[in-house]
């Protein structure tokens, strides 16, 4: 079968069916290629669960994005059917590369986590989990400068002149003007929270809250794994959740040192049910993932290849999250829940990744 290369800039644009001509939006942007291919090059195709990954989709259908993208599928998908006829007739598939032609990327996972918290302030319960503030000001910059669409600008007011928002550092109760959610008894359990971009509070009193992102203080996201790695506290290939954690246990008077290095602070809210991400609606165990949408817009059907767990998984996930780590073409953070197992499994998740995207027939 002879391949064709599609160069996009903006994948979108191929999505709603507009032109087929390479648009450059931003020159600065890496680029993205597909490579149109058939279902019978996927990996494992024949042993896909065709049901939940209908499932997946519909689910994700509850969103606007996804809905934007596929239009009638998500109707016609509710509706009894072969699930596997259903998904080589209705979509077509194609092979995501980087600007450089290469097709593998990175699988990382993330996980709900579970804190422990009260809704006042005593002893253990002293770390804040703070309200987005006051006094943050996010500036949308598209109505001006259209091609920075996906980018907002983040500061406060001093005088006249907008300036950088408190870093984690210059965080301090008192100081920052936001309401408190509640507490929480660790200030690593926090961080990682903020890493996750939601999770539960298990209160004192028996009630659990919900917290979900809400916005972030402009500063850019800086891996404290890579610091570690880089002051030589642990090694490349033994970086993880745990042995961060572990490192954290021997060297609690080092805790704030190596949390600041990651000026990025993230703001919550309370939210009526379980993680959900970027799209709006709730995740799915091993069929959400996050990734970067300056590259792959979100509610894309996507299908991945990876290792977990030193087994070969492929599957059709859903793009229904974002992250500030997630950078590139391939490039993807799969959800794994909110249990003890999801937690390991996410944390030391870190597998070559080859990645595909589905789109509907007569709209690439």
């Amino acid at each position: 079968m002879t391949k064709k290369i599609i160069l996009i800039i903006t994948i979108s644009m191929l999505f709603f069916g507009c032109s087929k001509e390479p648009e450059i939006l931003n020159p600065e942007m890496p680029r993205t290629y597909l490579t149109q291919a058939s279902f019978d090059e996927l990996p494992s195709w024949e042993e896909e669960n065709y049901e939940e990954a209908i499932s997946s989709f519909v689910n994700s259908c509850q969103s606007i994005r996804t809905k934007k993208i596929y239009s009638e599928l998500c109707l016609k998908a509710e509706e009894p059917q072969d699930a596997k006829a259903f998904l080589e007739n209705e979509f077509n598939v194609y092979k995501i590369a980087s600007s450089d032609a290469t097709d593998e990327g990175l699988l990382t996972g993330y996980y709900e986590p579970s804190l422990r918290g009260s809704l006042v302030k005593k002893e253990p319960f002293i770390y804040p989990i703070y309200n987005e503030p006051n006094d943050l000001i996010s500036v949308d910059l598209s109505s001006i400068y259209p091609d920075l669409k996906d980018y907002r600008l983040r500061g406060r007011i001093e005088g006249k002149k907008l300036v950088p928002y408190l870093t984690r550092a210059q965080m301090k109760e008192g100081i920052i003007d936001a309401e408190v959610i509640c507490y929480t008894d660790s200030k690593v359990d926090l961080f990682f929270l903020e890493v996750q971009g939601s999770g539960r509070v298990n209160l004192e009193n028996g009630a659990s809250i919900f917290i979900g992102f809400s916005n972030q203080n402009g500063h850019k996201y800086s891996s404290i794994g890579k610091y570690l790695i880089n002051i030589g506290e642990i090694p490349q290939e033994d970086i993880s959740l745990q042995s961060i954690r572990a490192w954290f246990k021997l060297h609690p008077h080092r805790v704030d040192e190596v949390l600041h290095h990651n000026e990025s602070v993230v703001y919550f809210k309370e939210k009526k049910h379980a993680a959900s991400g970027s799209l709006g609606v709730i995740l799915t165990p091993e069929r959400s993932v996050a990734v970067d949408r300056n590259f792959i817009p979100l509610g894309s059907m996507l299908f991945l290849d990876a290792k977990i767990n030193k087994k070969n998984v492929s599957r059709v996930v859903m793009a229904e999250d974002t992250g500030g780590a997630i950078k590139g073409a391939i490039r993807a953070d799969m959800f794994f829940g909110s249990s003890e197992e999801a937690q390991i499994n996410a944390g030391e998740l870190k597998s070559p990744l080859k990645l595909w995207i589905f789109l509907p027939k007569g709209k690439e």
